[in-house]
């Protein structure tokens, strides 16, 4: 039986949420409903529907299962702040709390990754949820549930489960969140009761929009219909060692290092190290181009991102951009003589923020109530993620290591081929249910390799069957299909590891939490206040047979290509007090290629950004400075472009006789390389930029690659389309979603760019003639200058033809939007949920990474999802902000009351000890038992 709730004294909702003239508001809001969007929303949503959701935050509530009262201390942000005397109530009131904010939120997390989408918002999402039940994240999470965590971790999320049902107890959907209110036009939706599972579920997801290269994986052979093995080689450089600094530079791979360079590089089959263009399309040493590249794998490959395209995001765009600043300063260059510890990851813009801000705190910590931990966590999920305790503080980034593989699968009957034997799938039915149709069953079909993913594209299914491959693959047969070997589709212990954190007092303790923490394998910093800093790299990471190097699709008949085991976790990078004082991570590569055993991606970030922020360390640390918080902060907001400190010296040079595009080339004499808000060269540059990129490389991808709609005349090869009068050219539009096409103009185009710098006459660097009178370019100049021209009349359509009303902002802005009514509802509902824009400062491959995709535009598409300073010596002055607020509900007081400071790149104060709290609460609610 659910918990029993009663309310009883105390406002709705409390006073931190009533600000004077929100009534009056809501008044207009409904009344604007009323009139646009017609007298069924207008009479169904009134202020009460509105208000409705808005949680309870003073007075008392009483919770059957509690074992004794727990106070919620929220601030004026609504920032919660619990305080219990067992950790089961504790992570109950967790839930409980969470849910009154962002249940809605939570609810949708669910249906996506139990591939139920479909049962909230109709048959427009049944395609999601056939390639959702395909991987089965929630099977994965039940198993993970049953066989794999600890029994305190059981308990922890039972209590949490409790919590949230508690909640939802008596509640109407319009009582739960404004979302459900619009639900009710269209279906008779009602939640389900949450289920430990359910919390479980959302780390999978998570893991999958972190899941390493993948991306460059599929887009590498796509490149093969167009270009050939020294032209892919030319667009994946090999990482600059020598420029960027790995992270590890003095940690615990030494000692393999000893090893690997007295035995030599075949002490471990698993070890791939090569230079560029060695093999094939990868420029790496890996074999697996010869027996999968061919109109077969290009087919499949197609027709996977086109499901992929569609699916929702949970944290990240698809996979595409991720990133993250962490970076930790040990106490000898600080002011405070105690380590600083700063985060801020890198994700997809979403409303409400991925993120929500909490304290978790025992009012006396023994070992009936563990925990006195606060930072950032998932709403669902019990426990932080990212923060710190009263011992030490941690932080994240992606480690971009390479735990995805696809397989080109033969396929044969009811079977799959593997060394020559036909093997039969491991089958299973799912039912889809539809809110408003009929249900739809699909079967799921796994090899030995995973889930077969091209079972989801009924295209993809007839392509298969007529795929042409190389020589080297056995028979057509049947056709062929693609298959996902993940580590997370394995059982795991993740869930453990987040408890064991949130408690660890030292680094022994830390590092024994980490090695649970087995997807997604994730940069760990680390800091305490006995002045140590430190990082570890987690995670079940693969190895591979010799020559297979995971970067592009294997065939999945050659069990040679089969993954051979996991690095073991005492093998695994790390770094301990480094004589250096700091540690920097933002994706760079982790270890350097020559110093480790194992081969962990060929697809690291290219250290922009990392080797940025040590710049900056280092530079105060040279002067004889020393760093505070604000220096930190400061650090963060860093708006510099270091592709313009490359390219501007060389476009000043360039002779542009034009008057109008010379006065948009003056803006950049004399520009310091800022791309702040305001600045009028900051928009030029970027305009140059963007242009640069599609005339050297955008326009010769194919088009699975390029932007949708944008259509070329191109050579005929394979195409299908309109021909020209002689026949030789097709037109070719492109098929990528705008956010995720190439090229992107992130850091590894940095470094295709930097490469070519010297060879002008670059074939690269040649284009034909343009529209009207724009000139062709034979070599790197010449397409400097049309990229030059281009950057003025496209910023003249967009901007206005006169300069001083431009700026970086105007085209670089953000634009909110709840991620399921908030982009597909109706056009009044939309406004209701959404906000912005903002104009941000920042940029691609900037350490205040404000990213924007230049194939698609200069639109904001993903963001520092939240930023903070963690400070060792006194934890009440650490700073903290998140990109939303804390309540998921439109019209709340704390729906997007973060927002605008942190766009101005302002951190809030953040309360940890108990005297600090107390100052900083605005609400008290207490629930009891």
């Amino acid at each position: 039986m659910p918990p029993n709730t009663t309310a009883t004294t105390g406002d709705k909702p409390g006073k931190s949420g009533r600000k004077k003239g929100r009534k009056a508001r809501l008044i207009v809001l409904v009344l604007v409903m009323a009139l646009i969007g017609g007298i069924a929303y207008g009479a169904f949503w009134s202020v009460s529907t509105v208000r409705a959701s808005f949680p309870q935050t003073t007075g008392s509530i009483t919770l059957d299962g509690l074992s004794g009262p727990v106070e919620v201390k929220r601030d004026g942000y609504g920032i919660p702040q619990i305080y219990a005397s067992s950790d089961e109530d504790l992570f109950m009131a967790q839930g409980y709390v969470q849910a009154q904010d962002r249940f809605y939120e939570m609810d949708v997390r669910r249906h996506m990754t139990s591939g139920r989408l479909s049962e909230m918002f109709g048959k427009g999402q049944v395609k999601n949820d056939e390639f959702l039940r395909t991987l089965g994240w929630d099977r994965v999470a039940k198993k993970e549930y049953d066989t794999k965590l600890s029994s305190a971790t059981k308990k922890y999320l039972q209590a949490y489960a409790a919590g949230v049902n508690a909640y939802l107890k008596g509640k109407d959907g319009k009582d739960i969140s404004l979302e459900y209110a619009a639900l009710g036009f269209t279906n008779d939706y009602t939640p389900a009761q949450w289920t430990p599972v359910d919390s479980v579920s959302w780390l999978k997801a998570m893991a999958w929009d972190l899941r390493g290269n993948m991306q460059d994986e599929v887009d590498r052979a796509l490149m093969t219909s167009r270009l050939g093995p020294k032209q892919i080689a030319d667009l994946y450089p090999q990482y600059p060692y020598s420029r960027n600094k790995a992270i590890v530079q003095e940690g615990q791979y030494d000692e393999l290092t000893k090893t690997f360079a007295q035995e030599g590089s075949t002490t471990s089959s698993q070890t791939t190290t090569g230079t560029a263009g060695t093999t094939g399309t990868t420029g790496t040493t890996g074999a697996t181009t010869s027996t999968t590249t061919g109109s077969g794998l290009t087919s499949q490959l197609e027709g996977l991102y086109t499901v992929l395209d569609g699916l929702p995001t949970a944290v990240g765009v698809n996979g595409q951009g991720i990133g993250s600043n962490s970076w930790v300063v040990a106490g000898k260059y600080t002011i405070t003589g105690k380590p600083l510890l700063a985060n801020d990851p890198h994700l997809s813009a979403s409303l409400p923020s991925v993120w929500y801000q909490m304290g978790l705190h025992c009012r006396t910590v023994s070992s009936k109530c563990q925990y006195d931990v606060t930072g950032y966590t998932f709403a669902g999920m019990p426990g932080v993620i990212i923060g710190h305790n009263a011992d030490i503080a941690w932080g994240m980034t992606n480690s971009g290591v390479d735990v995805t593989d696809l397989y080109l699968e033969k396929l044969s009957g009811d079977g799959y081929l593997s060394d020559g034997k036909v093997v039969p799938f491991k089958s299973r039915e799912e039912t889809i249910k539809v809110a408003g149709g009929t249900s739809k069953k699909i079967v799921v079909r796994e090899t030995g390799n995973g889930p077969l993913l091209s079972d989801r594209d009924d295209d993809l299914v007839k392509v298969g069957k007529k795929a042409t491959v190389d020589t080297a693959a056995p028979d057509r047969g049947d056709g062929y299909g693609i298959a996902l070997r993940w580590t997370a589709l394995d059982a795991g212990t993740t869930m453990d590891a987040i408890f064991s954190m949130d408690k660890a007092a030292n680094w022994t303790d830390f590092r024994a939490a980490a090695a649970l923490f087995d997807v997604p394998s994730q940069n760990l910093i680390y800091a305490d206040t006995q002045n140590n800093i430190g990082y570890t790299l987690p995670g079940k990471i693969p190895t591979r047979a010799q020559g297979d190097d995971g970067s592009i699709p294997a065939p999945g008949w050659d069990s040679k290509y089969d993954w051979t085991g996991y690095i073991q976790q005492d093998e695994l990078p790390y770094e301990y007090n480094p004589k250096r004082g700091y540690i920097v991570t933002a994706n760079q590569a982790v270890v350097d290629k020559d110093k480790y055993p194992y081969t962990l991606t060929t697809d690291w970030g290219y250290g922009t950004r990392s080797q940025r922020i040590t710049d900056l360390i280092e530079s105060k640390i040279k002067g004889g400075g020393k760093i505070s918080t604000d220096d930190m902060r400061q650090m963060q907001l860093d708006n510099s472009s270091e592709i313009a400190k490359l390219l501007v010296p060389k476009l000043l040079k360039v002779d542009i006789a034009d008057k109008d595009v010379r006065e948009a080339q003056k803006l950049l004499e004399g520009w310091d390389y800022t791309q702040d808000s305001g600045s009028a060269a900051a928009a030029y540059f970027n305009a140059v930029w963007r242009n640069v990129l599609k005339l050297a490389f955008g326009n010769k991808l194919p088009k699975e690659l390029r932007v949708k709609g944008q259509c070329l005349w191109v050579d005929k090869i394979d195409s299908t389309g309109p021909v020209d009068e002689d026949g030789s050219k097709v037109r070719e539009c492109g098929l990528r979603d705008a956010d995720q096409a190439q090229p992107d103009g992130g850091d590894r185009w940095f470094e295709v760019v930097r490469k070519l710098m010297d060879d002008e006459n670059s074939d690269w660097w040649k284009t034909p003639a343009g529209v009207g009178d724009r000139p062709k370019a034979e070599n790197r100049d010449q397409l400097f200058k049309r990229a030059m021209i281009d950057a003025r009349w496209e910023l003249t359509a967009k901007l206005g033809k006169d300069i001083d009303s431009w700026n970086w902002g105007r085209l670089h802005r953000l634009f909110l939007k709840n991620q399921t009514l908030g982009t597909e509802g109706p056009g009044i509902v939309q406004y209701v949920l959404n906000r912005g824009p903002w104009k941000l400062s920042g940029g691609e491959a900037t350490v205040n990474a404000t990213g924007w995709n230049a194939a698609g535009g200069y639109g904001v598409v993903w963001v520092p999802s939240m930023r903070m300073v963690v400070n060792l010596a006194d934890l009440d002055k650490s700073k903290w902000i998140n990109l939303t607020g804390a309540s998921g509900h439109a019209y709340s007081a704390h729906y997007t009351d973060q927002t605008g400071k942190w766009a101005e790149g302002e951190l809030l104060p953040w309360s940890f000890s108990g005297n600090a709290v107390d100052k900083s609460t605005s609400d008290t609610l207490t629930l009891k038992p």
